[in-house]
């Protein structure tokens, strides 16, 4: 009961004081250590082992960090970003022509307005994007040092042969239930994001140009729609939306077709998302929006992000208590 106790405290506790990222970037190590480690070391001797975990578990580290770089690369420092709110801008601004007078009122004027409204938002959850974002010393502090525990609960997780105690075999059920968890949402929602964003680069980067149409931003669109993408559900709300409004200001022919490719690629991916993510947590679709929105209301954008690994973490504890 103590530890069930700990881990409900643990989730508020989390996201206030914003560890969020160096939570995950722990489990991801952790896991992706666990996974390799069981596959490639298992027949190795202790000593051996052991180095093999450290070499293991620095190669993660390296890779996820150059990964994260280069995303952040692909995105201009931020200044992708910069461009990105000037073309929506510019676009927004020639719809509004075409629009009726009370439909164009909901639309901002023009580029100042909308940076304006986005300051806006950045300055109401400001915290919260700090705390999941990978900007800033801090949160690279946090994030650096959250890999280096995920790698050595590795090696307490392998060298560990002493029988535990009561509390801290139940603790440690509780840690290994959210890894699983982590495991199964996580590792799934990165193949989900990476199949939508591979079919996303094929229609920007073949399909548009064999038409002659040869989309701005890009190379903006296709890194966001990626790490948009690692959101179930509303990642590819905000990528599609950008998409959509990019193509705009080629034509809105352009506009129309990319919205109809980008519901075919929902389609597909709805099916894979059944397949990997619901047949992992056996959670619908409406499930995982409900956890989202609540978490949403509760913690703000960390709540979003921390959803489905916490929903499906409950479920994981709710099923081996036989609750559900």
């Amino acid at each position: 009961m103590v530890s069930y106790l700990l881990a409900l405290l643990a989730v508020p506790l989390v996201l206030e004081f914003h560890l969020l990222p160096s939570v995950f970037s722990g489990l991801a190590v952790y896991v992706l250590t666990i996974r390799l480690s069981t596959r490639f070391l298992s027949k190795m001797d202790s000593s051996a082992r052991a180095v093999s975990l450290v070499l293991i578990a620095t190669t993660i580290v390296t890779t996820l960090t150059l990964v994260a770089f280069v995303l952040w690369s692909a995105l201009g420092m931020g200044q992708g970003m910069s461009a990105l709110f000037a073309k929506s801008a510019e676009v927004l601004d020639s719809i509004r022509r075409t629009l009726p007078p009370f439909m164009a009122a909901m639309l901002p004027d023009n580029l100042h307005e909308l940076r304006e409204e986005v300051v806006l938002l950045l300055h109401e959850h400001g915290k919260n994007l700090s705390s999941v974002g990978a900007s800033g010393a801090r949160t690279f502090i946090y994030i650096l040092f959250g890999m280096i525990i995920g790698g050595l609960l590795v090696m307490n997780h392998i060298d560990h042969h002493k029988p535990r105690r009561p509390l801290a075999a139940a603790l440690h059920g509780r840690c290994q239930n959210l890894a699983g968890a982590f495991d199964r949402i996580v590792i799934a929602q990165v193949k989900i994001s990476a199949f939508n964003t591979f079919l996303t680069s094929i229609y920007l980067l073949l399909v548009l140009p064999i038409f002659g149409v040869r989309l701005p931003l890009v190379s903006v669109l296709i890194p966001l729609t990626f790490i948009t993408g690692l959101l179930p559900i509303v990642g590819n709300i905000l990528s599609n939306t950008a998409i959509v409004l990019i193509s705009f200001s080629v034509s809105a022919t352009v506009a129309v077709s990319s919205l109809l490719f980008l519901v075919m690629i929902h389609k597909l991916e709805y099916l894979a998302n059944a397949k990997i993510v619901g047949g992992e947590v056996q959670a619908k679709t409406w499930e995982l929006l409900c956890a989202m929105l609540l978490m949403e209301a509760v913690f703000g954008i960390p709540g979003i992000v921390a959803a489905p690994v916490v929903y499906a973490w409950l479920k994981v504890e709710l099923k081996l208590q036989n609750l559900i």
